[in-house]
């Protein structure tokens, strides 16, 4: 097939899930056309099935924002008619399905039917918002195919926007092969020089992933045996962040990689995650920690019980419980068999239920379906 695929290029869920799932269907031979105004973060330019097209947004002084939902829809057609295309797949609904749903229509009578993947805030904080509601509703609607990242994320669709339709639930993914243990003594000598455990965050830094309480569970584990705590990632939040570990006098336990690449590396060598989110509508990055053997401490929100089972692979807590899960989080660290324990049914129940092997065919059958019906 041909497949176009527009995301976020950033470093946020929805744009890695939608890089990843590109480079799986490129090496099932598919041909993925990515349409945005950068490449994605993770996109690999070198396959010769993975193509990038820039959608260029014109400024003049009448508009104060770029009309860049308009661009898009422009770009998507072009791509679609210059390259034969099958299908687009759209992540996140605002504004990438507004875009898919005009160029559908100015591709007729020709047939570009596309589809909707909802990841999360495109729902519960963008699309919910009121502005914006009205018309997410609609292009829900109009999509020839929907599909969200948990159960959770369906049945909140399904109540907030009052939908009708069905949305198919096709769960985010790993590639249990790439993300595996994989030790590096040298890289870990040198964040952790005495042995010291290593406490692990990856993130975006938005409010929503509450990077003060991963830095305050910390402290507080810090404070009863000696620790490291290694932040990939970057955001609005970190400046926050920084000042805190400045404040509580962690400086020298505290590690800010900023953004990596070949992340499942680096995830390889921590002893525990965190991911301490008011909400998570799936929780990514938990899932490629437990692929790499690493236990999770997250909260107990969204579509997170989907993936962390609480005291087998990790635990879970409430929102801002910082005491909770540094309990959680002393207990792991002090029984090396604990947490090795854990880490080795993360691995277990990650390959179980996640594995790219078995959800990439998932989207291949329901694109293949989608083209039927349309």
């Amino acid at each position: 097939m041909r497949i176009g695929i527009t995301c976020y290029p950033t470093y946020g869920g929805s744009g890695v899930v939608a890089t990843e799932l590109g480079t799986e269907l490129a090496a099932r031979g598919h041909d993925v056309h990515f349409i945005s105004y950068a490449p994605p973060i993770r996109m690999n330019a070198n396959d010769p099935h993975i193509y990038f097209h820039e959608v260029e947004v014109a400024s003049y002084p009448l508009f104060d924002h770029p009309p860049y939902t308009l661009a898009l829809a422009t770009k998507m057609l072009e791509v679609f008619e210059s390259q034969a295309l099958d299908l687009l797949h759209v992540h996140y609904a605002i504004p990438h399905s507004v875009s898919a749903m005009l160029a559908r229509s100015m591709a007729a009578p020709k047939r570009l039917p596309f589809i909707t993947t909802l990841h999360g805030t495109d729902i519960t904080l963008v699309g919910s918002n009121r502005s914006y509601l009205p018309i997410t509703r609609f292009s829900i609607e109009q999509s020839d195919g929907v599909t969200a990242i948990s159960q959770y994320l369906q049945k909140q669709t399904v109540k907030d926007f009052e939908i009708k339709r069905s949305i198919e639930v096709i769960p985010n993914f790993v590639n249990c092969d790439l993300y595996t243990r994989k030790e590096n003594a040298g890289l870990r000598a040198k964040w952790a020089p005495d042995g010291e455990p290593i406490l692990m965050h990856l993130s975006n830094f938005r409010p929503v992933k509450r990077m003060l309480d991963t830095v305050e569970i910390f402290a507080l584990v810090r404070a009863k045996m000696p620790a490291k705590l290694v932040l990939i990632g970057d955001g609005p939040d970190r400046g926050a962040a920084e000042y805190l570990v400045r404040k509580k006098k962690l400086q020298k336990d505290v590690l800010f990689l900023g953004k990596q690449d070949q992340v499942y590396e680096k995830l390889s060598l921590a002893d525990l995650f965190l991911m301490p989110s008011q909400l998570e509508s799936f929780g990514l990055a938990a899932l490629e920690a437990m692929a790499c053997e690493v236990p999770v401490i997250a909260t107990n929100v969204g579509g997170v019980p989907e993936v962390v089972e609480h005291g087998v692979d990790g635990y879970l807590v409430e929102p801002g419980d910082v005491a909770r899960a540094a309990k959680y989080a002393i207990e792991i660290l002090s029984r090396a068999d604990r947490g090795r324990e854990m880490g080795k049914m993360a691995r277990l129940n990650a390959k179980k239920k996640f594995c790219s092997n078995d959800v990439i065919p998932a989207y291949e059958d329901y694109y293949r379906r989608v083209l039927a019906e349309t």
